[in-house]
């Protein structure tokens, strides 16, 4: 079972918030001494915080800082939809990037006195909502799509300075990279190559459904050399696959989308490993046919040996026993896709319809903590500390 706060301190924290009044209505934390302690104080306080791109009602989008209650902290606004953050090994920075096919990103120091930085891709090049950092936080890898040249790069990004500048890139060795990890040594990146072309000026249409070739690659982080390819046998050529997390023992655990047949029901989750063929999980029947073929997030739990994986379109939360693959069940949660680790066992996991709520297990059902008026969670949920 996860462990809850104190109904003490939960009433105290409450009310602190309150006594505070809305941060949710700064247009941003830069700057902002009152934002800034709040997030200082929980986080030592060992109060876990998570961060989602979000959208609110009036049209506007930005990046909420949350706590384990579901309390928004504090809000960054943002030019465009966001999607993914990457967040730095010492939890003193994030990036978060824009939807593909957008071209902007925002580093945020959240415990620091300055404003958040935008980047902007390079010319050619758009982001594809993903990224993470090297293993001592001086580097920023994003994926990124060289659409005039029907390929997927990693730009890298000096993270290290006052000023975030981009210093080169990587190949793919794919199309569409979507996701992208950093293995637990820190000497290896590994990309999901979604498969998928496309072209800003053709927005977000797909131009090789019946070509595809989606992918999971190994790359050395230091030379950008490709170590291991995989893909899933040729029947699931329109698989692609999207999202990402390590487990506790550092395999690799993907969650497609399929682009075929409706009527077909093809594995959407599968594991990999660097030497090793790809291992498709099974998805029980009645489950599988409900799911839309589509899977959003993908996470493990903070001990690693459960991963979650959302179908957002399904309404449903997968989870898995890491070790061996099994199916351990599903909850319902109606537009459930970002998903988060809490503590040990259990997950925070927002929704479209602005919930954010808490699963303690596979077997528990989802509790919603809270519903914050006006706004509507993104694809994706990450933790801060």
């Amino acid at each position: 079972m996860a462990k809850r706060p104190s109904t003490a301190r939960a009433l105290s924290r409450r009310s602190f918030l309150s006594a505070l009044g809305s941060l949710a209505a700064l247009p941003a934390f830069g700057r902002s001494t009152l934002a800034e302690s709040l997030l200082s104080r929980e986080a030592a306080a060992g109060v876990p915080i998570f961060a989602s791109a979000f959208r609110k009602a009036n049209g506007d989008f930005g990046i909420a800082i949350v706590d384990d209650l579901g309390q928004i902290l504090a809000e960054i606004s943002l030019p465009g939809r966001g999607h993914g953050i990457a967040v730095a090994p010492d939890r003193s920075r994030f990036a978060a990037f824009a939807r593909r096919p957008g071209t902007f990103a925002v580093v945020v120091r959240p415990f620091a006195d300055t404003r958040p930085e935008l980047l902007t891709s390079e010319p050619g090049r758009h982001f594809y909502g993903h990224g993470c950092f090297s293993a001592d936080g001086r580097l920023l890898y994003a994926v990124e799509n060289d659409y005039a040249a029907t390929r997927g790069v990693i730009g890298v990004y000096d993270a290290s300075g006052r000023e975030t500048r981009r210093v080169g890139e990587l190949e793919t060795h794919g199309v569409g990279p979507h996701d992208i990890l950093l293995s637990a040594d820190g000497r290896t990146l590994i990309v999901a190559n979604g498969g998928i072309e496309t072209h800003p000026e053709r927005g977000r249409e797909k131009l090789n459904l019946g070509t595809m070739a989606p992918s999971v690659v190994f790359l050395d982080a230091g030379t950008g050399d490709l170590l291991a390819s995989h893909a899933l046998e040729t029947s699931l050529h329109q698989l692609s696959l999207r999202h990402m997390a390590l487990d506790g023992a550092g395999r690799v655990w993907v969650g497609g989308q399929f682009q075929g047949p409706e009527s077909e029901t093809p594995p959407l989750v599968a594991v990999f490993s660097r030497d090793e063929a790809p291992i498709p999980a099974a998805i029980p029947g009645p489950v599988a046919s409900g799911l839309q073929n589509y899977i959003g997030s993908v996470t493990a739990n903070a001990a690693g040996d459960v991963i979650a994986t959302s179908a957002p379109r399904g309404g449903q939360t997968l989870f898995w026993h890491a070790g061996t693959g099994a199916f351990l069940g599903a909850q319902a949660i109606a537009d459930g896709c970002g998903v988060a680790p809490i503590d040990q066992g259990s997950f925070l996991i927002s929704d479209g319809n602005g919930a954010l709520s808490l699963v303690s297990g596979p077997s528990a059902p989802a509790e919603v903590l809270s519903r914050p008026p006006g706004v509507s969670w993104d694809n994706h949920m990450f933790a801060l500390s």
